[in-house]
């Protein structure tokens, strides 16, 4: 089944952090919005990891990176105030725009997303 993808929950998957195997077993036909995939660049050029090769070796194991559309920017603009006192950041409403374009569950590592009431379905990796 073909799930969004977390910022989250590639870091967990690439540093071994729980909820690592449920991320394994979705990357196959997974999909991350490119400004998730900024986030999971940025946060592994902090922890000094090695990115060269990185897109390359999640598109070999089947990870679809989408580019961040004008019509996912408007759903992201109007989730702000429905997430703002979740502290949704402006990747995570990319990632939930994302899923509710495509209509299939994201998988993630933070739990508040499931109080959001948005009408889609999070699965949380741990």
């Amino acid at each position: 089944m073909t799930l969004v993808l977390d910022a989250s929950a590639l870091l967990a998957f690439l540093h071994d952090e729980p909820g690592a195997d449920c991320v394994r077993d979705a990357l196959e036909g997974g999909i991350v919005s490119s400004v998730n995939w900024a986030e999971v660049v940025q946060k592994s050029l902090l922890r000094r990891a090695d990115i060269s090769g990185m897109q390359e070796e999640f598109a070999e194991v089947g990870v679809i990176i989408e580019p961040f559309t004008p019509e996912q920017a408007e759903i992201a603009a109007h989730l702000r105030q429905k997430t703002r006192r979740h502290g949704l950041s402006l990747a995570d409403r990319a990632c939930l725009a994302l899923t509710m374009e495509r209509k299939v569950p994201v998988l993630t590592a933070d739990r508040t997303w499931g109080e959001l009431g948005l009408g889609v379905e999070i699965r949380l990796l741990r």
